[in-house]
């Protein structure tokens, strides 16, 4: 679903930072390569990413789900100086294309992956995280949450991707439709959780900006 015409999309793009060469060769090689190419980040929201990143200057970014590593590039860009972003992703088919980007990119030593279930790897980050950015498996966004939650200081900023769900979570609800449901309670947590403050952003298929109190 679409909840801007495309000529909108557009003009959205045409009038926010340009799109790094780099990633529009990640962008290229993602949809000729890799299943489910839209599932990467993209031009529009990666710029987003990019400038929250800046804002908060962190010292320590979690990223849950890797996919071709678009995402992770985007972050990176805020990192401080001496900074780490930890990505975790379960397909290790993919590897070897995030760490080819990663290095160009300049942020190469920066960006550490994982390989694995998240669930079982955030506990053994002995670090505390300055931003998060939540992008995997949907079902698992509260369990996600929650693991990241006790990685983070007050100020921390949690950011929830695909929280619109391509417009199901205000649609009639398929009883069948486990992940829809689950998103739909997710954004009600979030909205009455006294753990933080949250912003639904409707940005691309809904980012959820939450900050830890």
């Amino acid at each position: 679903m679409h909840f801007l015409s495309s000529i909108l999309e557009q003009y959205i793009a045409d009038h926010s930072q340009s799109e790094p060469e780099l990633l529009q060769r990640l962008t290229r090689e993602t949809h000729l390569k890799v299943i489910q190419p839209r599932m990467i980040t993209g031009h529009f929201q990666g710029r987003v990413l990019s400038l929250l990143s800046k804002i908060i200057g962190p010292k320590n970014i979690l990223e849950i789900g890797t996919y071709t590593g678009y995402s992770a590039i985007c972050l990176a860009e805020g990192l401080q100086q001496k900074g780490t972003l930890h990505t975790i992703d379960i397909n290790e088919e993919l590897h070897a294309m995030q760490r080819r980007y990663f290095d160009e990119s300049g942020y190469g030593s920066q960006i550490i992956q994982h390989t694995g279930d998240a669930l079982a790897i955030i506990p053994q980050l002995d670090l505390i995280f300055d931003m998060v950015f939540i992008d995997a498996e949907k079902v698992s966004y509260d369990h996600y949450y929650e693991a990241a939650l006790k990685k983070c200081r007050p100020g921390s900023v949690i950011l929830s991707d695909n929280v619109l769900w391509s417009g199901k979570v205000v649609e009639p609800l398929d009883p069948k439709d486990k992940a829809t449901k689950i998103l739909i309670d997710y954004n009600k947590k979030l909205r009455n959780d006294p753990r933080v403050e949250t912003v639904l952003l409707p940005i691309r298929d809904g980012l959820t900006l939450s900050r830890v109190l």
